[in-house]
């Protein structure tokens, strides 16, 4: 569950996923370094060294605006969020490669991996960018999450988002715009039976969240659980389930619309949303946000093992 009684993030904008390196002679060897660390993990459980190894090349190469590295690195179900909004994998190929950016510096911390089985995983970290795309200042720290799979013997993205760090003492941002066409028209398709599945667990979740019960929220996280708070970075479940417990919100009603899901693997999926809170949360108005939740089974039962959400613009 995303959480968006956490404090109003202020600036909306989301940084670009990145590409891989250029291909003069500098960038070519990295782009082959990261090729190798992938190759490397084919027949083994996924790594936190070969997979940072991946996602700072491709931050590198989308500073030095390589578009031909996005076909191969990202997988045909590749999903995210970006400055367009939701993104399939041709959206992200078009946004990604090409962004009108001045990247000059990109730097990483408080990095982490988990494993979804012996063939996928997530990272989270917090990523420091200092530049601008369209002549607008990127934030200069956001917290992200991405997915890999493996597929064909190599590791590919299969999810890809960040949210602004998040100023507790600024105002309130102003109210989301109405959906472009294209979202309306992926709200009225009839989403299919595995992600009417995964879509029913998370609305119970929020619903359990606006009447404070704190044993529906302790069902709904999975054993190993990492949600994001915005203010604090990516937090363990017992944190996660103190702050969704006992964090000073009136909600009135909540919406989710707009379902979507990934299979990253038998016993792991992806599910993304929209969500409309009507209420407060520290006095603060609640923004509408895109969120994403990262199932596994556990005991028989789907369990977020990862919440995240950003403000939709």
């Amino acid at each position: 569950m995303t959480k968006p009684m956490l404090f109003v993030l202020t600036v909306a904008a989301v940084c670009l996923f990145a590409a891989c390196p250029a291909p003069d002679a500098n960038n070519s060897a990295n782009t082959e370094n990261a090729n190798t660390n992938a190759e490397e993990t084919t027949s083994a459980a996924p790594t936190k060294e070969a997979l940072f190894a991946l996602e700072k090349s491709a931050y590198e190469a989308w500073k030095n605006k390589d578009a031909d590295f996005w076909g191969p690195f990202l997988s045909d179900k590749f999903v995210g969020y970006g400055q367009t909004g939701k993104l399939d994998k041709a959206a992200a190929v078009k946004e990604y490669a090409g962004a009108e950016c001045d990247v000059k510096s990109v730097a990483f911390s408080d990095e982490t991996m988990t494993p979804l089985g012996a063939d996928a995983a997530f990272i989270t970290y917090k990523v420091s960018v200092d530049g601008t795309c369209g002549g607008q200042k990127l934030p200069a720290s956001s917290w992200a999450v991405g997915a890999y799979v493996r597929e064909d013997g190599k590791w590919k993205g299969a999810f890809h988002a960040e949210a602004p760090v998040a100023d507790p003492n600024a105002p309130a941002a102003a109210p989301a715009s109405a959906p472009a066409a294209s979202e309306t028209k992926e709200e009225a398709a009839k989403p299919d039976a595995a992600t009417e599945a995964l879509f029913a667990v998370e609305k119970k979740a929020w619903e359990d969240w606006k009447a404070k019960n704190k044993e529906g929220m302790e069902a709904f996280a999975g054993k190993n659980m990492t949600s994001l708070s915005p203010t604090d970075g990516w937090t363990s479940r017992d944190v996660t389930l103190k702050r969704w417990s006992e964090d000073p919100c009136e909600i009135k009603s909540v919406s989710l619309t707009n379902p979507g899901s990934v299979s990253l693997g038998a016993d792991y999926a992806l599910l993304t949303f929209d969500s409309s809170v009507e209420g407060t949360c520290g006095g603060q108005a609640v923004p509408a946000e895109r969120g994403a939740t990262i199932y596994a089974k556990e005991d028989g039962a789907w369990k977020a093992v990862m919440t995240f959400g950003t403000p939709k613009k």
